[in-house]
Parts: structure tokens; C-alpha cells; sequence
């Protein structure tokens, strides 16, 4: 097994990307970027609309329950758009 395999266990993130569309991005992820420390959440964190727009994470540590959160919240956006 590779260090690369080692260090990406447990790390995750939901992305949902329409930079072709109207430029934004929403993504949950917990990788330990420094500059997101502040957040109560750290290292989990969202990406809300853009890279820079960063607040608390609220999804689910567990896999099967966070993705379908996710899913919700992009159906939810979409719907919005009708």
C-alpha cells in the first residue's frame, strides 16, 4: 500500500460544481486546510457557493447518511430554481 492510500483515509468530500453554469460551488470536505481552522467544525467545513465562502459543515460523519444529506440539499437548490 502507498503513503498516498495511508494519508487519504477517512478524508472525504461531497462536491456539486455549476461553474459553467453560474460560477458557483458547494462542497463538504475535511481536509485540514490551516485557513479554515477557525471554523467549529474543522477540519470538516462547506464551501458555500465558492471556494472562499466557507462555513460549518453540516453533514453527517457517516457515509451513507452525509451523502443523502447532500443530495437533499442539491435537490432542494434545484427545486428553488423552477
Amino acid at each position: 500500500m502507498s503513503g498516498t492510500a495511508l494519508e487519504q483515509s477517512g478524508r472525504y468530500s461531497y462536491h456539486w460544481e455549476r461553474r459553467a453554469i453560474d460560477g458557483s460551488i458547494y462542497r463538504h470536505d475535511n481536509a485540514p486546510h490551516q485557513k479554515w481552522k477557525s471554523i467549529s467544525t474543522y477540519p470538516a467545513h462547506f464551501h458555500s457557493g465558492s471556494e472562499t465562502n466557507v462555513v460549518e459543515s453540516w453533514i453527517s460523519q457517516l457515509p451513507e447518511i452525509a451523502l443523502r444529506q447532500f443530495l437533499t440539499f442539491v435537490r432542494t437548490q434545484l427545486r428553488a430554481e423552477e
